[in-house]
């Protein structure tokens, strides 16, 4: 046998010993690490925890979003708001209507904003176009001219007929959701308070940052 050939094989032989005595060495496995685990544990606690984390989740990226590019305005919504009330109103069209701002839902539902009177004036201009007759009671009997204008709408009901000039109200409410608000639209007989059409639509936040609605936008801060 050559030098070489010896030499390797004394090398091979060293290492094969070495391993040998390095596994005799080595410490059995313990069990101390599973006896130790908690073996107790509130599954329902565990499934809260994960649901509230999902949902925490779930509204942070809904008020995050906006897309790239949209088109949808504030006006596409309160048109398919208005033809919601069209399609049930079918028997109602020579109704005399007025609008009201929508109010926040709250416990007084005495609070408008940006958004409400937004959403009422838009619909004066659906339901015209859908051919209801639209009351406008906010309006003089008379034009007021003073130097800075002309004008005949008002608030103070002072200055507003006393009688009552329609059949039927349109009102509705709003409420904050997540991704966006809810408006809910129904149409009430101011004689028996029956409502005869109802709609409900969720705008979306981006669409309302994008026309600058402070009311609403100011949620997601």
């Amino acid at each position: 046998m050559s030098k070489f050939k010896l030499v390797a094989l004394t090398a091979a032989m060293t290492l094969s010993l070495s391993g040998c005595e390095l596994l005799s060495q080595a410490p059995e496995p313990s069990n101390q690490t599973a006896s130790n685990a908690p073996t107790n544990y509130d599954i329902n606690t565990m499934m809260l925890l994960a649901q509230q984390q999902n949902e925490s989740e779930l509204q942070t990226n809904s008020r995050q979003f906006k897309p790239y590019q949209h088109y949808k305005t504030l006006g596409n919504y309160v048109e398919q708001m208005a033809l919601d009330i069209a399609d049930t109103m079918q028997q109602e069209s020579e109704l005399g209507i007025a609008v009201t701002s929508f109010v926040d839902l709250n416990e007084s539902l005495q609070q408008s904003n940006q958004l409400g009177n937004q959403v009422a004036e838009t619909l004066y201009h659906q339901l015209q176009k859908f051919g209801y007759g639209v009351i406008d009671f906010k309006t003089r009997d008379s034009v007021v001219i003073d130097k800075t204008g002309d004008f005949v709408f008002s608030r103070d009901i002072n200055e507003l007929t006393k009688r009552r000039i329609a059949s039927h109200v349109l009102a509705g409410t709003l409420i904050y959701r997540p991704n966006g608000v809810e408006v809910n639209a129904r149409v009430i007989n101011l004689t028996t308070k029956q409502v005869v059409a109802t709609s409900n639509k969720v705008i979306p936040y981006f669409v309302l940052q994008n026309e600058s609605i402070q009311s609403a936008t100011a949620q997601l801060n």
